[in-house]
Order: C-alpha cells, then sequence, then structure tokens
C-alpha cells in the first residue's frame, strides 16, 4: 500500500485593529444592528470612490515586520471579479502582483523541535459582507454588510506543512504574534482571526505537489485540525481506491465530523485581476518603514525567552503567562513591583509571581479579544507576597488573604490586620504551645526517640492547627527540633 505525505499551505484572514473601514469612514466595531455601519463607498454605490486608509496600512506594514517579510515600498491594489451576495461591487479590493508584503518566515515548535515554515506574501485587502442563511422551506439569505470593507491583511504561508498538528501550531504562534503587535484582536469566535487550509497529499519521496482542495474560513483551532486530519484521511481514501482527488472548494462541518465540497476551485486567472482604476500605488517611505519596526513590541517568543533568562520562570509558566498581551503584562508588573518592594533579585520574584499568578489569579482573569479583567491590581500582588516574604504572613495564609482580596477589593495588609492573620513570630508564645502539645503526645515523642522522624510532621500539624495557621513555620521546626532533643 503506497505511503502518502500531506502538503498543508494556510491563508490567514486577519481583520486590522483599525477604527474605521478599510476604502471609507465607517466603523468596524462588532455587534452593530445588521447594515448601520455602511456608507455609498462600503455599498458600492454609483460615484463613490475609496480612499486608503494609512493606519490600516501600516499595521500591515507592522504584521510584515514582525514576521520577517521583505516590505515593498511600493505595492498596488487590484481588482478581484467575482460574484456573490455579499460583495456588492461585484469584485473585491485586494493585491495581486505587487503586494505590500512579500517573503518571509514563522518558526514553530511541535514535539520539542523546531520547524521553520515559509510565508508567501501577506497582502491588504477588504473584507466581505456576512450572509445570514435562514433554514426551512420557505428560508432566504440576508445579507449584513457591515463587516464589508473592513481591513485585512491575508497572510498566505508556502506549503511547508505536514502535519495537522504543525497546522495548528503555525496558526497559534502567528495569533499570538498579531494580538501582541497591536494588529488583531485574535477573537475567533467573532470570525476576526479565521483561515483557510490547502490540503494535499503525494506518495512519500515523491517532490510533485497532489492535487489540493482548499477548506475555507475555518475559525477554531480545534476545528482547523480536525478539517485537516479528516482531509488528509478522505484523500488517502479516494487515491487508495483508484479514485482521483479534484480541485475544489470544500468546508468543515463540524455536525457530520466530515469537510463537505462547496465548488470547483478558482484559479488566479479566473477572478481576473487588474490593478483598480480608483486608487493610486501605496507608497511607504523606507524611514517610515523603519519608525514602524522601531514602534513595534517585544514579540512573545522573544518576552518568553527573556523571562526565562532574566525572571527565572520555565518554559511552560513563560507558555501560560504569554497566553495573552494583558496577562503577560500584569506578571511583568506584578514582578517589577515585587522587587522594587521587597529588593529581591528577578529569578527569585518572578518565579515567586508567576507561580502565584498561575494558581491564584488566572482563574478569575477572563478575556474579550485584547481586552482582559483581572480581579485585583498587579500592586496588590505585589504587596500580598512582600508580606508572605517579611513573614507577615505564610504562603497558605496568603491565599486566604488573596480569596478576601477577590471579593472585598481590599488591600492584603487591611485583610491581614483586621483578620488577625499575621503569623505568631514570639518565640515564646511558640514555645508553651508546643510545650503542650508535646505533654499531650508521649506515644509520638517515644517513636521520635526511636528514630521515626517523620512524626515532626504530626507535631508541625498540630502546632499549626492550634494556632491556626499563624505561627511562624521555620522558628515552628526549630523551637520543635530543639525541645524534642530535650526530650
Amino acid at each position: 500500500m503506497t505511503a502518502y505525505e500531506p502538503v498543508i499551505g494556510l491563508e490567514v484572514h486577519a481583520q486590522m485593529r483599525s477604527r474605521t473601514k478599510l476604502f471609507c469612514g465607517c466603523p468596524t466595531d462588532y455587534g452593530a444592528p445588521p447594515n448601520t455601519h455602511t456608507c455609498p463607498v462600503c455599498l458600492a454605490l454609483p460615484g463613490a470612490l475609496p480612499v486608503p486608509n494609512a493606519k490600516a496600512i501600516e499595521l500591515a506594514v507592522q504584521a510584515g515586520l514582525a514576521l520577517e517579510c521583505d516590505v515593498a515600498s511600493h505595492s498596488v491594489f487590484a481588482r478581484k471579479n467575482y460574484f456573490y451576495p455579499d460583495l456588492p461591487k461585484g469584485y473585491q479590493i485586494s493585491q495581486f502582483e505587487l503586494p505590500l508584503n512579500g517573503k518571509g518566515h514563522l518558526d514553530i515548535e511541535v514535539d520539542g523541535e523546531t520547524k521553520r515554515i515559509g510565508i508567501t506574501r501577506i497582502h491588504v485587502e477588504e473584507d466581505a459582507a456576512k450572509n445570514i442563511h435562514g433554514s426551512g422551506a420557505s428560508a432566504v439569505t440576508l445579507v449584513d454588510f457591515n463587516r464589508g470593507g473592513t481591513p485585512l491583511v491575508e497572510i498566505v504561508s508556502d506549503p511547508d506543512l505536514r502535519s495537522a498538528e504543525e497546522a495548528e501550531a503555525y496558526l497559534r504562534k502567528l495569533r499570538d504574534i498579531l494580538m501582541f503587535i497591536g494588529v488583531n484582536d485574535g477573537n475567533l469566535e467573532e470570525g476576526s482571526f479565521r483561515c483557510d487550509a490547502n490540503v494535499s497529499i503525494r506518495p512519500v519521496g515523491q517532490e510533485e505537489f497532489g492535487t489540493r482542495a482548499e477548506l475555507k474560513n475555518i475559525n477554531s483551532f480545534r476545528f482547523v485540525k480536525k478539517a485537516i486530519e479528516h482531509e488528509i484521511a478522505r484523500q488517502e481514501g479516494v487515491l487508495q481506491n483508484g479514485g482521483t482527488v479534484v480541485q475544489e472548494t470544500r468546508t468543515w462541518s463540524e455536525g457530520q465530523g466530515k469537510t463537505i465540497s462547496m465548488r470547483s476551485k478558482e484559479e488566479a486567472h479566473d477572478y481576473r485581476y487588474f490593478p483598480d482604476p480608483d486608487l493610486p500605488p501605496v507608497a511607504v517611505s523606507e524611514e517610515r518603514i523603519e519608525a514602524l519596526r522601531a514602534a513595534l513590541p517585544e514579540l512573545p517568543a522573544a518576552k518568553r525567552e527573556r523571562w526565562q533568562r532574566e525572571l527565572g520562570v520555565t518554559d511552560y509558566d513563560a507558555g501560560v503567562l504569554s497566553g495573552h498581551p494583558e496577562i503577560a503584562k500584569y506578571f511583568e508588573q506584578a514582578t517589577r513591583l515585587f522587587v522594587e518592594q521587597s529588593g529581591k533579585k528577578g529569578k527569585d520574584a518572578g518565579k515567586k509571581v508567576a507561580n502565584f499568578v498561575q494558581a491564584e489569579v488566572l482563574r478569575h482573569v477572563t478575556t474579550d479579544g485584547l481586552a482582559a479583567s483581572f480581579p485585583v491590581a498587579p500592586g496588590a500582588i505585589a504587596e500580598l507576597l512582600g508580606a508572605v516574604e517579611e513573614g507577615t504572613i505564610n504562603g497558605k495564609i496568603a491565599k486566604k488573604v488573596f480569596a478576601v482580596m477577590v471579593e472585598t477589593g481590599s488591600a492584603p495588609n487591611v485583610i491581614i490586620e483586621e483578620q488577625g492573620l499575621a503569623q505568631v513570630t514570639d518565640t515564646g508564645a511558640i514555645e508553651e504551645e508546643i510545650r503542650r502539645i508535646l505533654d499531650a503526645s508521649p506515644s509520638q515523642v517515644a517513636q521520635y526517640k526511636d528514630g521515626k522522624t517523620n512524626v515532626i510532621g504530626y507535631f508541625v500539624g498540630q502546632v499549626m492547627k492550634a494556632t491556626k495557621g499563624a505561627a511562624n513555620p521555620k522558628a515552628v521546626n526549630e523551637i520543635l527540633l530543639r525541645l524534642l532533643d530535650e526530650q
């Protein structure tokens, strides 16, 4: 039986975070009543002319720079001709022969290995409107033109991906980069980040590509992975049974758990691309390109590497804490403030903050696109961990204090004082309590004398129970060992 190798290329459509559309002044806010964010330009009324959005062009340049692309100082908008209800002009304004961004790359990690995926191009185009399909015998299709004209970057990869796992890793890393540089909000549910996957298979060792199927508009990492896996298996089944894979456009049906044919796949010549006569070439000076490069924030991979080097966090910690730009910012602010308050070195402070944020804070965090909501301010976390560092409370009590902080919004030191949670550091009081417990536990003392030192845990537990967790653990252990040796 012939062994086949998948060949996968991805086309990602990412809406850019511009307040207005690509060629008019209509807002791009999501969720407005249907057809309220429209004007003669995005509705293609006679005589209306497009005007390029400079902010959108600059965001697209930054996307190209972040992905190591060759940014063109001269690019051209073209008309991509096709007829569909969501395209009022009968063509889409896109780019073809002279895109804004040329060759680039993105490095992904799968199973502990790094692989470089080439990027063919990143071009700018307008989004189509949204079709809303009814159901039933008298179903109609309605069109909401609010989305029509929203600025997009289309990021086209080289056919370098060889598995659904690699495709998912590529999409996740690409989304992280676009979110961290502020180009895209990463909101898959709202369709602002969606993907088409070109999937083919070929016999292992063959250089020539097989016939591809394009899987359209998938807006979930899980669905992309499932769709690609199914499509690979489908094409293998066709070939193994003596059939021929045809070039077509397919879509993923989650309900049926399979890809479904939509139509035959168009080629570039079917769209009859030609330069848009209403739009001049896009000119971006080298000085402006370099200024946009300098304005790029730190990318997620560089941030994770720096955290591991400077703040002592693990690779896992760094991955979790860089899962969203606002979470990364929160962690960095809390760590900086903790270092300032405690005087600890970055590596010691970073690990402590990372552990507490992951264990306690993140369970209360909600995200919505690029926005995030946190239960307490980063300064409050620094203050709470400072109290632990000073010995005012221990780690167990810190979790109790944090729960009250979330519920009441009070400062940690206020809660510690009002609820009497400060650690007992009076060695005289601790020693008195330990003597009482030892006198009441002759059998356990005898076990210790017989060499069963694990019984120390029993005594420590009794002391902490008697002091409601407020006794200083270090003082408890030191006094307990001294008194036991005196028995």
